[in-house]
């Protein structure tokens, strides 16, 4: 039987995003070197990733772009290549 990790960021109070939707709040660690390793460790797996419609789309927002793989590049390959699976009542495909 395989392992499920799970990886979130969620405020003191449980939310994963503000009020407008954005996950800004969380890039807090960005600069923290040991954050980083923690972060591309996760990234460069071999398993698969989990995601609910609302993070899938936030994340297929930026991970797929020039930005992302310049400013973290073992992760943004590591969230470009790994298999998805997204739980969604109203998607119907997800690139």
């Amino acid at each position: 039987m395989r392992k499920l990790i799970v990886f979130n960021h969620i405020t003191l109070d449980g939310y994963f995003v503000d009020a407008s939707g954005s996950m800004n709040w969380a890039k807090a660690g960005q600069n923290d070197p040991e954050y980083n390793a923690f972060v591309g460790e996760n990234a460069s797996g071999d398993g698969t990733l989990l995601f609910g419609r609302v993070t899938y789309e936030l994340m297929i927002q930026y991970w797929p772009t020039p930005m992302a793989k310049q400013h973290n590049p073992v992760v943004a390959e590591g969230m470009n290549n790994m298999p998805k699976f997204v739980f969604s009542r109203t998607m119907d495909q997800a690139s």
